[in-house]
């Protein structure tokens, strides 16, 4: 009796650590895609500051600094419409993780409560005679 509850924690706990694993995978690869996002982002930012400030750098006159004045609240207005657009999407790849790990704490609760159903109907069985 002692050797199948062994076995069925042995089992459980070897169940546990496979789910564990698999959602370590799962939480690293939607921070993977999330940074891979925030990076793209800021890597748009950058080139485009950097060509702000090229630009910046050549106005000599007042029409130039009209221009660059222009070119200043076009780059305001992508970049925070960028911030959206970004935010939007890590937010849909945290909820598709979020979503992932829920099934793999679904799957553990039932692997759970199948593996320990027999073992607890066994002892109580014993139990009874």
């Amino acid at each position: 009796m002692t050797q199948q509850l062994n076995n069925q924690i042995f089992a459980y706990a070897k169940q546990f650590t496979d789910n564990a694993f698999r959602a370590q995978a799962v939480a690293l690869k939607g921070i993977e895609q999330v940074a891979a996002l925030q990076l793209g982002a800021l890597e748009k930012q950058s080139r485009n500051a950097a060509d702000f400030f090229a630009g910046a750098v050549e106005a000599r006159d007042a029409d130039g600094l009209r221009g660059l004045w222009e070119k200043g609240v076009a780059l305001n207005r992508e970049a925070a419409e960028r911030a959206v657009a970004v935010g939007q999407e890590i937010f849909a790849v945290t909820q598709k993780t979020a979503e992932s790990l829920n099934a793999l704490a679904q799957e553990q609760q039932q692997a759970a409560n199948d593996a320990v159903a027999p073992v607890a109907a066994a002892v109580k069985k014993a139990a009874a005679k």
